[in-house]
């Protein structure tokens, strides 16, 4: 039954390009949008001979969702051919799996660059930075983001105006030429070569996770009027304005994540941590007795700070998790230090 209710977001025809990452690679193909070079496999015996030319590092990616921990960085011939036979044959990721991209591994430095868009309009947000692997120094495996800042030192105005340029606009032109109309947040996952390049790695049809928070809590325009104005075609009338400040949030999350791990713990010290210019997201909660929260889920919480700079929002939310206690608790101790060691350099 038809509701006329207004949707902001992509249509599925549109979403393919967070759905499908052999999608999203031939699309950037077709339109001439800098990315990685790929291959694209169904079956276990090809890809393993491909695999054998490879330079490695090498990056194997399951095609479809599969909550962020899709991506394997495999460092040699051993660990690749492992993987494309957990994904294709074993079914590791499910039906997500059974189409595996191999691209090459890019070295830059990453950044989150989101938009909002409607058809030909876009409407600019903050640049960001999220932290994929488990554990320091980005080591272990991937997972849905372990933590994020906004800005980033990565992405100046010219850096910026290289992605609009190279990956945002052709990408939202590149839709309509294929009669794709996009309404919503277009999220690009980029890389970063020295000299200021961008390269694709990904898109999510979505704000990203753990992005949202410390961009959300920069954010100072009206959300809503913002959405309001892209359903109603008028995105160049709203500007989208931010606090000058940083924002950095760690997602604290339940040992053991990206894999196995315990529910059911409860939660100490939300209310204190959760003060002025500090909030506290939350993920993988639930109510447990006397509405006191439990841990549901991998990801639980992710605190965010705001800070005159990166090295205060930095110190807020480490301090804001020390007033926070759980049972295997787990949350990485460097974000943000990517953003001060590129502005001491």
């Amino acid at each position: 039954m038809e509701r006329d209710l207004l949707c902001f977001g992509p249509t599925e025809q549109a979403a393919q390009l967070e759905g499908s990452k052999n999608f999203a690679k031939r699309f950037l193909v077709r339109h001439g949008i800098p990315t990685a070079d790929f291959r694209t496999f169904t079956d276990v015996l090809p890809a393993v001979q491909f695999l054998k030319t490879c330079r490695f590092p090498i990056v194997i990616k399951a095609d479809g969702l599969a909550a962020g921990k899709g991506v394997i960085i495999a460092e040699d011939f051993t660990a690749a051919k492992q993987t494309v036979n957990d994904m294709i044959a074993l079914g590791k990721f499910g039906d997500a799996g059974s189409c595996v991209v191999i691209e090459d591994f890019l070295q830059g430095v990453e950044a989150s660059y989101i938009c909002v868009v409607d058809g030909d309009q876009i409407l600019p947000m903050a640049a960001s930075q999220d932290h994929k692997a488990a554990f320091d120094g980005d080591t272990g495996p991937n997972t849905g983001g372990m933590g994020a800042y906004s800005p980033t030192p990565f992405v100046d105005s010219n850096v910026e105006e290289r992605i609009l340029d190279h990956v945002i606009r052709p990408t939202v032109q590149g839709l309509l030429n294929e009669g794709i109309h996009y309404t919503g947040f277009l999220y690009a996952g980029l890389m970063i070569d020295q000299a200021g390049n961008p390269k694709v790695l990904e898109f999510n049809c979505r704000f990203g996770d753990p992005e949202t928070q410390p961009i959300l809590f920069r954010m100072q325009s009206d959300l809503v009027e913002v959405t309001m104005a892209a359903l109603a075609h008028r995105l160049d009338q709203v500007t989208a304005l931010w606090d000058p400040r940083a924002a950095l949030g760690v997602v604290v999350a339940s040992k053991g994540y990206p894999g196995s791990y315990q529910t059911g713990a409860q939660i100490h010290g939300l209310k204190s941590a959760d003060q002025e210019n500090i909030k506290v997201f939350h993920a993988g909660t639930a109510s447990g007795e006397n509405e006191e929260a439990i841990v549901s889920g991998g990801r639980v919480l992710c605190v965010t700070a705001l800070g005159e700079n990166i090295s205060v929002a930095q110190t807020n939310a480490y301090q804001a998790i020390s007033k926070i206690s759980m049972a295997d608790m787990y949350y990485r101790k460097d974000i943000g230090q990517k953003a001060l060691q590129e502005l001491l350099d």
